[in-house]
């Protein structure tokens, strides 16, 4: 059983209280957010000045900022205990208020392209409003998409029924689903979770795998009705709201806002579809290496290679981390010394009822936090390693970029994680080199990481597409017909050397990011962006390094495409995805020597 939160040692859980020193200091600043919102309101109706548009971003910015870091308290406070009533009411109270504010400020945009082309650009060129310039360039340049005030304000309103289907898909998966027992090789029941499963599919014993993958799936199948319909409830929010609001496809809404070009979508998916034979390749070895008859997905997880597990405390967890990103500079490595050591950005330990995973938080105002369940095994400290490249990238931004540019675009969200997952990888081959059997495991590790997030995410990518093409077709969902479109991409995917079980065809209906709204092909540019700019570093000189640096620094102060350019990847063109691919086959390459 996991410790209680209270036997923890305060040493080993992040600083939250260093946002507000305990609740009732955040319930005080929840009320004064309330009166923020009305300053901002007060400016409706007024913005006919680039010094009135200028004091207008000032006082929205700092209601912004206060709200963003009364949510990351109550969500950080939440996922502590999930099982704790009063954080789950503070959480629902502040995200509450963030509905209202987009409520109470749709008037914004309209009011602000109502101003003349001539009058802008002459406002735009005022000293006043040069730190928001580029803010304003960006909303200026949706303008076509704007609509009314009244009808900005109802699509603002509807946000939170619209997004029904979405939270009832959650409730669902992470609540009322449960999973009865499976046997394992040897005849004994094994717990099914969401958690477990995936600690199955990893396992030497086949027949544990095989009863995990098909009892886990039959369940989903039992609600196949209910989870098709809740995922076309979602896919028509997305068309409905792009249609609203004048865009083509849902995907051209998606991308625009970002000024990204429908083709980087498309890109990704004829690149992995014009060298899907690497992937072939590398299932056909899987296949031979694991000397079974036939291949199912519940054996594309297991390792191929068997070592002695490497266990780690967390100090020796996080000097690793330390070891491997030293070639990112002195900066880099003393602020992540500090925030790992000094500064508890880490929560580490599993305890009764936190929330499952690792990932990374925080706001402008705040450190960058991270979430650990940490098991004392190298996973553990890779995952570490690759939430740290989370915290170090909205650490620069922060440090670098005032608040209206101190955050990063989701294109780029994980790219300086995977970059350090890279730089983790490398370092751990040659600390190990003489190590046969663990280079192996760690190069199928490092196959299997961009299997599941350039190739898997593809095919989630490309079945999103189809889902949306299809209703804003008018075509209904049916169960069948997913099942039919998940399958078939499949079977080119994997191709003939992967037996596709009729269990498989129900997998989709367990994926959350196709509630996301075009979300998963991110994961795909992300690592091909990653690993083109690490190999661009480790190759290269002074340049190269500041270039990255300049990357983690920029935020949001560019477009997300001229940001990656100027680190060095054009990811408007399919070349890094294309070098991703061949990457994957040169590990793989060395696997077989190994």
């Amino acid at each position: 059983m996991p410790k209680s939160r209270s036997e923890i040692n305060d040493s080993d859980k992040w600083a939250v209280n260093d946002m507000y020193e305990n609740d009732a200091s955040w319930e005080k600043s929840f009320e004064a957010l309330r009166k923020g919102i009305s300053a901002v309101e007060a400016f409706q109706g007024k913005l006919k000045s680039a010094a009135a548009i200028a004091d207008f971003y000032k006082v929205s910015e700092k209601t912004e900022l206060e709200m963003n870091k009364l949510y990351t308290y109550a969500h950080m406070k939440h996922d502590e205990d999930t099982a704790n009533g009063n954080y789950r009411s503070m959480q629902d109270k502040i995200y509450s208020v963030c509905v209202e504010y987009d409520e109470k400020t749709a008037w914004v945009a309209p009011e602000i392209m109502e101003i003349d082309d001539e009058t802008m650009a002459a406002f735009l060129k005022s000293q006043e409003l040069a730190p928001y310039a580029f803010s304003i360039e960006k909303l200026l340049r949706q303008k076509k998409y704007v609509l009314s005030e009244k009808e900005e304000r109802i699509l603002s309103a509807a946000g939170l029924p619209l997004s029904a289907a979405s939270e009832a898909f959650s409730a669902l998966n992470d609540a009322d689903m449960k999973f009865p027992s499976v046997k394992d090789g040897s005849g004994n029941d094994c717990e099914l979770s969401h958690g477990t499963y995936s600690v199955y599919l990893r396992s030497a014993d086949r027949e544990l795998r095989k009863n995990a993958f098909t009892v886990y799936h039959k369940k989903y199948d039992e609600f196949s009705n209910t989870l098709t319909t809740l995922l076309q409830g979602e896919i028509r929010n997305h068309v409905f709201s792009a249609k609203s609001r004048g865009y083509k496809t849902a995907l051209d809404a998606a991308v625009f806002g970002k000024n990204i070009d429908r083709s980087v979508y498309t890109n990704v998916i004829q690149a992995v579809h014009d060298n899907i034979h690497i992937l072939h390749k590398y299932i056909k070895y899987r296949k031979e290496k694991l000397g079974v008859d036939t291949l199912h997905f519940y054996d594309l997880y297991v390792p191929l290679a068997e070592h002695e597990e490497i266990k780690l405390t967390y100090d020796e967890a996080r000097s690793l981390v330390l070891d491997a990103v030293k070639p990112l500079g002195t900066q880099y490595c003393d602020v992540l010394r500090k925030g790992l050591y000094e500064e508890r950005w880490v929560d580490i330990y599993e305890n009764e009822n936190k929330r499952s995973g690792a990932y990374s938080t925080g706001s402008y105002l705040t450190k960058p936090y991270i979430l650990l369940n940490f098991n004392g095994t190298l996973d553990s400290a890779r995952t570490l390693a690759h939430e740290a490249g989370h915290s170090m990238h909205s650490w620069f931004t922060t440090h670098t970029q005032p608040p209206t540019y101190g955050s990063y675009p989701i294109f780029l969200a994980e790219v300086a994680s995977t970059f350090n997952e890279e730089m983790m990888n490398n370092y751990l081959l040659q600390k190990y080199d003489g190590d046969r059997k663990f280079k192996a495991y760690l190069l199928t590790s490092m196959i299997e990481d961009i299997r599941a997030t350039l190739f898997r995410q593809t095919l989630f990518a490309e079945f999103e597409l189809k889902l949306h093409e299809m209703a804003e077709n008018g075509i209904p969902f049916t169960a069948d017909l997913l099942k039919k479109e998940y399958m078939d991409l499949y079977r080119f995917y994997y191709g003939d050397e992967l037996v596709l079980d009729d269990e498989l065809a129900i997998e989709w209906a367990r994926i959350p990011h196709f509630y996301y709204f075009y979300y998963v092909y991110q994961y795909a540019t992300g690592i091909s962006a990653a690993i083109a700019l690490y190999r661009r570093v480790t190759t290269g000189g002074k340049q190269e390094l500041e270039d990255y640096l300049g990357f983690l620094k920029a935020g949001n102060s560019r477009y997300p495409l001229d940001i990656l350019r100027s680190a060095g990847v054009d990811m408007s063109k399919p070349e890094p995805i294309t070098a991703a691919i061949s990457y994957f086959d040169e590990l793989l390459a060395q696997l077989q020597n190994c």
